[in-house]
């Protein structure tokens, strides 16, 4: 489960970005967005959920774009640009687009995560130096990255190679690791990439697959962010997929009768490629025996394509225990079926494996001491002056003085009176009295 993220230098954030799913202090009420998972003898308090507000172009995107290139660079294990340019955020895969494009001067991009996989807690850095905005043929250098296993250093990157407490991750290292340690590390520290992460690199090839595995697979498969949500497509792949047939999953036909899809089913078909098969609407044809089947976003609507796109994602959260991260989970999706979402996340009896959910939103609903906590409800937003993107939790008000929060506020009200700042006051009408008075001239 993730508990921490940071940033700094990416896109609208030049300064350090914390995103935080730990419990802020002093917070009470809503027990049931709490885990209490444990990590040795050490017990954290950490967040189930967590909604961000704030205008357009305030960074609430970037937010979870940053998140997305992270996982994507580790995944890559270098910072080079990637080849796979079908994904939404181009960030990931060409990082010239990272630095803020304000700035003159040349800052590093740099990246935190910390989260817990399997008893386990992990806590990865890295800084780039990647140049400027938009500066393509520029020499990027990583310049440190850091490896903790339960708050102990395995290995630092700073200039040169050092390690602190291979001792904390005995279990996972190679077979006979210790009869080679100093020669492995030796020519770990003499066989650094200035662009290739040591990571996924030579610390997993010489000295513990089985850790940096856990660390790769808990990004890979319990990390879903989805950037850009309203360009989401899922594609299924099956085993041994066969040309011109259509695989119905029980599950998501039930959700979707809920959701109001009644009148034909829902199904992944493929074609005559037997490449990988989509999301389309099934009818039967009474006049022939098999029906037949037509893309689901010519047919349906789109609020239907993005729910049916993203419940299997809710419920693989569910079932596997993961942290979803979405862009706009709740555009075109009816109030009533994402309330219904949420409140899985929020009940023990059905999150026994403790998934996360993160999302950001424009719409107000969200923001009730009844269903988000205080620390819960998470803000951004952007100096006119500076271009500069904040983030802040309503928590950091705190609950006493002029401006702090009780729990029991309206916050709703309160934030459309800009109490909690995430607001722009937007009237579009000088723009219209100056176009009907430049006519009335002509």
């Amino acid at each position: 489960m993730l508990l921490e993220f940071r940033t700094e230098n990416y896109k609208s954030f030049k300064d350090e970005l914390v995103f935080s799913m730990m419990r802020a202090p002093k917070q009470s009420g809503l027990d049931y967005s709490l885990f209490e998972p444990k990590v040795g003898a050490a017990v954290y308090k950490v967040l189930c959920s967590a909604v961000l507000y704030g205008p357009n172009a305030s960074g609430k995107t970037n937010v979870i774009g940053a998140m997305d290139t992270f996982k994507t660079i580790i995944l890559r294990g270098n910072i080079r640009n990637g080849t796979e340019r079908e994904f939404p955020n181009a960030a990931a895969y060409n990082l010239e687009l990272i630095p803020n494009n304000v700035t003159e001067d040349k800052l590093p991009v740099g990246f935190s995560i910390t989260f817990i996989e399997d008893g386990v807690l992990v806590e990865y850095t890295l800084q780039a130096d990647i140049g400027g905005f938009m500066e393509k043929n520029y020499r990027r250098k990583i310049i440190f990255e850091q490896l903790k296993i339960n708050n102990k250093v395995i290995f630092t990157r700073e200039g040169g190679l050092s390690f602190d407490s291979l001792a904390t991750v005995k279990g996972y290292l190679v077979n006979e690791f210790g009869k080679n340690k100093d020669s492995a590390i030796s020519l770990a520290a003499s066989n650094l990439e200035d662009e290739e992460l040591f990571l996924t690199n030579g610390f997993k090839t010489m000295f513990s697959t089985k850790l940096v595995a856990l660390i790769t697979g808990w990004l890979d498969n319990k990390f879903m962010v989805i950037y850009r949500a309203d360009s989401m497509q899922l594609i299924r792949k099956f085993a041994d997929p066969k040309a011109k047939s259509v695989y119905i999953e029980k599950t998501l036909n039930e959700a979707a009768g809920l959701f109001g899809v009644t009148s034909n089913m829902l199904g992944y078909a493929v074609d005559d490629s037997k490449t990988d098969a989509k999301l389309h609407s099934i009818f039967q044809d009474f006049n022939k025996e098999n029906g037949f089947a037509m893309p689901a976003d010519v047919f349906e609507s789109y609020g239907t394509v993005r729910f049916v796109n993203i419940f299997p994602l809710v419920v693989s959260a569910i079932i596997n225990g993961g942290t979803l991260v979405v862009d706009e989970f709740d555009a075109s999706i009816h109030p009533m079926a994402l309330m219904s979402i949420i409140n899985i996340f929020h009940n023990d009896e059905i999150n026994i494996n403790q998934a996360q959910l993160v999302f950001n939103t424009h719409n107000p609903i969200f923001l009730n001491s009844n269903l988000f906590r205080r620390d819960e409800l998470k803000f951004t937003e952007r100096d006119d002056e500076t271009g500069f993107s904040t983030h802040y939790s309503l928590s950091d008000f705190g609950t006493a003085g002029e401006n702090g929060v009780r729990k029991n506020e309206d916050y709703l009200k309160n934030y459309f009176v800009s109490h909690y700042g995430a607001i722009k006051d937007i009237d579009f009408t000088p723009i219209f009295e100056n176009l009907i008075s430049e006519r009335k001239e002509v």
